[in-house]
C-alpha cells in the first residue's frame, strides 16, 4: 500500500515538474532529447548571399518566431476549449454547432504493420527519420560597445 503511495507521489512529482517546465522553458523538453544540430540542406545560400540578406533574415526569422508563438497559444487555446466541447453532445449551442464528422486522414496502423511483419518474419517494422525542424531562437539585442560619455570634473 505504502509502496503504492510512493509511486503515485513520485510520478505526481514528475508530472508537476514536467508542466512547470512546459511553461517555463517548453522546447527544453524536446532539446534534451533531440541531437543538436544537423546538416544544412543543399540548397542553403552561401554565407556571402546571407550576409548580404542578413537583415531580411533576422526580419523572417522574428517574424517566425512571433507566429509560432501565436501558434502555440492558439493551440492551448483549441486544447483548453476542447476539454469541453469533447464532453458537448453533438447539437446546436447558441450560434454553435457542435458536431463530430468522419476524418478523412489516415495514418498507419502500426500495431496491426508489426504483427504482419511478425507473422510472415520480415523482421523489424523499417521507420525512416523525419525531416529536420527549424528552430528560431531571438537572442538579446548586443549590447552597445560604445562606451559611455564619462562627466569630467574641473578642480577650481
Amino acid at each position: 500500500m505504502l509502496d503504492r503511495i510512493a509511486r503515485r507521489a513520485a510520478r505526481a512529482a514528475r508530472v508537476l515538474t514536467d508542466a512547470v517546465r512546459c511553461v517555463a522553458a517548453p522546447s527544453a523538453l524536446v532539446r534534451d532529447q533531440a541531437p543538436a544540430s544537423v546538416p544544412d540542406p543543399a540548397d542553403v545560400l552561401s554565407p556571402q548571399e546571407a550576409a548580404e540578406l542578413a537583415e531580411e533574415i533576422e526580419a523572417a526569422a522574428t517574424a517566425y518566431a512571433e507566429a509560432t508563438d501565436l501558434a502555440r497559444a492558439g493551440d492551448r487555446g483549441k486544447r483548453r476549449a476542447r476539454k469541453l466541447l469533447d464532453r458537448a453532445p453533438s447539437g446546436r449551442y447558441g450560434a454553435a454547432l457542435v458536431e463530430r464528422v468522419r476524418s478523412s486522414r489516415q495514418t498507419p496502423d502500426l500495431d496491426a504493420i508489426r504483427a504482419t511483419y511478425a507473422r510472415l518474419g520480415l523482421g523489424e517494422v523499417p521507420m525512416r527519420p523525419c525531416a529536420a525542424s527549424l528552430r528560431v531562437t531571438l537572442a538579446e539585442a548586443p549590447a552597445d560597445t560604445t562606451p559611455a560619455p564619462v562627466p569630467v570634473l574641473a578642480a577650481a
